[in-house]
């Protein structure tokens, strides 16, 4: 019934069995007897045919809707058919990396054979937990790993920037240097201390950005912070200051649990790789 359903919707919106025929790829007289069909099993009739034009009728346009709905959840179907029918593999990443996250399922949704990817945002131990508890095939997570997973595929990003409310003594400043941090609270996403910067620490959990720069904006501290969140974050009570601390860097891995390694997986570690290495 489907082929017949995909007949009618064409002669209606050409209106014309040859026009319809050509599009179809069939023959005028199989989309002929494909209308046929319909209207006998519908038990009305589609359109009125002369020699000169073909219309729609009253109950061909009233069913047109339901032929449109009836294509596109066909469509749906088979879409989601061949969804579920491919291999997929679940990834946790946390917010920051979210954009090598869907390069990364860009080029395994583009190989051959295909492999689906179900991105799961959350932070570090959120992640790892995930990971251990095998809701997630694999996981980006700051180093050092828990030491249970295995990993690969290191890559770092760069620390330059300081995040200060607006207001603070530093947020005027055209840089800032580890000498302007004493006595500073040092908001600290994870529990990855800042390596050569004075002040005091303040653990932010779970590698949460978003909700650190709220306790920035509440006065709570200073935040230092990767240029990818500073080109992305648009706030009024917050400022981003250009920090020059050396190799100040936050390094991921992808990390896996070794008793749970499959052929996409292993996809997975050289799609990441190849990722990193092509921009």
């Amino acid at each position: 019934m489907l082929k017949e359903i995909h007949c009618f919707l064409l002669v209606a919106e050409r209106l014309g069995f040859s026009a319809a025929a050509a599009d179809l790829g069939m023959s005028q007289p199989a989309v002929s007897q494909a209308i046929t069909r319909l209207e006998r099993a519908a038990g009305v009739r589609l359109f009125e045919r002369n020699a000169r034009e073909v219309r729609l009728t009253a109950e061909g346009k009233g069913l047109l809707p339901y032929a449109r709905q009836v294509l596109d959840s066909a469509q749906a179907f088979a879409a989601e058919a061949a969804r579920l029918a491919r291999p997929t593999i679940h990834l946790a990443y946390p917010p920051l990396v979210g954009t090598l996250a869907a390069r990364i399922a860009r080029r395994l949704a583009g190989r051959a054979p295909a492999i689906g990817v179900e991105l799961v945002v959350a932070g570090r131990g959120a992640a790892a937990r995930a990971l251990g508890g095998g809701e997630v095939s694999a996981a980006i997570l700051a180093t050092p790993a828990p030491a249970q997973f295995v990993t690969a595929a290191r890559f770092h990003v760069s620390v330059d920037h300081l995040a200060v409310p607006l207001g603070h003594r530093l947020a005027g400043h055209g840089r800032v240097t580890p000498d302007d941090l004493g006595g500073q609270v040092l908001l600290t996403p994870g529990s990855r201390p800042w390596a050569g910067l004075p002040g005091r620490a303040r653990m932010v959990a779970d590698d949460d950005f978003a909700a650190a720069l709220d306790l920035v904006a509440a006065g709570a501290g200073v935040l230092p912070i990767p240029q990818l969140l500073v080109r992305s974050v648009r706030r009024d009570d917050v400022r981003f200051v250009p920090l020059e601390a050396g190799e100040l860097r936050i390094t991921y891995a992808l990390a896996w649990a070794r008793e749970r390694v499959t052929p996409e997986l292993m996809a997975l570690v050289q799609a990441v790789q190849d990722a990193l290495w092509t921009r």
